[in-house]
């Protein structure tokens, strides 16, 4: 499938499942160049407290596992102590584009947590659920989409997770 088609596909698919969680939602367009959340938020003037990543983590001992995690973009994932512990791996790492595009069909800085592959856990920080909205990857570069943290209860593979990220002071 050539990129634009796949662009399409994801589109679509990310579009369906908003709908299907009947939870509103606002599709904001986006320059490529600016996707990356520092440049997006800059650029935009969307606060890091209302943006929210997410992030491919894979476990590489006890067998390759992936979760994704959503956090805030003023936070880091706390990837050696919570993600560790929950996958239950001695060794976890990020995981590359190329895995992350593979898993998702999506690219770094448009990857969304809405229309993952259903068999993917999804780990959402406790902090987003505190915003009063979020600001999430779309499934492409080129949109954004603005979501109640509500979203994530309609979600069956999604947990809220205490502690899954720690504020960028507190780090």
């Amino acid at each position: 499938m050539n990129d634009n088609r796949q662009k399409e596909e994801v589109a679509r698919r990310v579009r369906f499942a908003l709908d299907a969680s009947k939870q509103p939602y606002e599709i904001m367009p986006c320059d490529p160049a600016l996707a990356d959340t520092a440049d997006f938020c800059a650029h935009y003037g969307i606060p890091p407290a209302n943006s929210a990543n997410t992030i491919l983590v894979k476990a590489k001992s006890g067998g390759e596992r992936f979760v994704a995690c959503v956090l805030l973009a003023d936070s880091k994932l706390d990837v050696n102590r919570t993600v560790r512990k929950r996958l239950g791996a001695r060794r976890v790492s990020f995981a590359s584009a190329e895995e992350t595009h593979r898993l998702s069909g999506m690219a770094i800085g448009g990857v969304t947590p809405v229309a993952l592959p259903p068999g993917l856990p999804l780990w959402v920080d406790a902090r987003v659920m505190q915003a009063d909205y979020v600001i999430l990857g779309a499934g492409v570069r080129e949109a954004k989409v603005k979501v109640s943290p509500e979203l994530f209860r309609t979600f069956p593979q999604a947990e809220i997770v205490d502690g899954l990220a720690i504020p960028v002071d507190d780090a």
